[in-house]
């Protein structure tokens, strides 16, 4: 316990309220709903199949499936109508491949993350030297946005074609005795996917949190110093020295002077500090001689 106080002592939590930590929060969270929504899925509908002989029918057929979606593996038995034999059908299609990846993808970005929070609350100063630490950071952020653009997309058209596969009305065209015209089938049930459509947009929630993240990344590159000339990441932007004397202008204390530190200058018009006024020229003592 006394570990895990002193922990939390030394800890920079300030950064948690700054765009760069807090967006990092965002991306611990939705990553664990996007590849939740999608690994824990599992999913059932219902048809019937109705015989010219009803003690030959079957009205309540479950199909169930579940992630990763080898729905080439799943079967289920259909009466044919002839006697009281079944016949085992399969469905159509393999989808585990989008579906797997999409939810790789989420794993990894949460734990990446979770280790980057981890870092930014306990080794902030590390992570800031030399700029090293942002710098990798922001190279790995850009390979999850573009993960997530290429999973996200992958899994929206894999979940088009499930909801396809899956279609009650769809999967009747595959038992025989539905080919009769006497024998009447249909579907009682649909699956419900709302979860896996959230998980969809989950992935897209995600793609707009790690490419916003790049901006924020970048600043504490210091690659801006190198665009711009002027920017120190991490600290104050700091005036120019020379800055007001290249433009001409030179510092002064405004303050300076026992008259409040305003002296103008009248020179071109014969003002001096005496009291004396001329029309811009200076008055010469006349010697005795020229006087007389």
């Amino acid at each position: 316990m006394d570990v895990v106080n002193q922990l939390v002592a030394q800890g920079q939590f300030t950064i948690l309220k700054q765009p760069l930590g807090f967006i990092k929060v965002l991306q611990w969270i939705f990553a664990i709903f996007a590849f939740s929504t999608c690994g824990s899925y599992s999913g059932m509908f219902k048809m019937s199949v109705e015989c010219k002989n009803r003690s030959e029918s079957d009205l309540r057929i479950e199909v169930e499936f579940e992630y990763p979606f080898r729905l080439h593996q799943v079967y289920f038995d259909a009466p044919t109508c002839k006697g009281e034999n079944s016949e085992r059908l399969f469905l159509v299609g393999d989808y585990s491949s989008s579906a797997e990846f999409f939810v790789t993808i989420g794993v990894f970005s949460f734990l990446y993350a979770m280790a980057s929070l981890s870092v930014y609350c306990f080794l902030l100063e590390k992570y800031r030297e030399n700029c090293k630490g942002p710098q990798i950071d922001f190279v790995v952020s850009a390979v999850f946005a573009f993960m997530w653009l290429v999973s996200s997309c992958a899994w929206a058209k894999g979940l088009s074609d499930v909801k396809t596969a899956t279609d009650p009305e769809r999967v009747v065209t595959l038992i025989a005795a539905c080919e009769e015209p006497e024998n009447r089938c249909r579907e009682v049930n649909d699956p419900k996917v709302s979860g896996l459509n959230t998980s969809v947009a989950f992935g897209f929630i995600n793609l707009i949190l790690w490419i916003g993240n790049l901006w924020f990344v970048f600043k504490e590159t210091g690659w801006m110093a190198a665009f711009g000339g002027t920017y120190v990441p991490s600290q104050e932007k700091q005036p120019a020295p020379d800055s007001f004397a290249q433009e001409g202008y030179t510092q002064q204390d405004p303050y300076a002077g026992s008259q409040g530190g305003y002296q103008p200058e009248y020179g071109q018009q014969g003002y001096n500090e005496e009291g004396g006024y001329s029309q811009g020229y200076e008055q010469q003592p006349t010697s005795f001689s020229n006087q007389m």
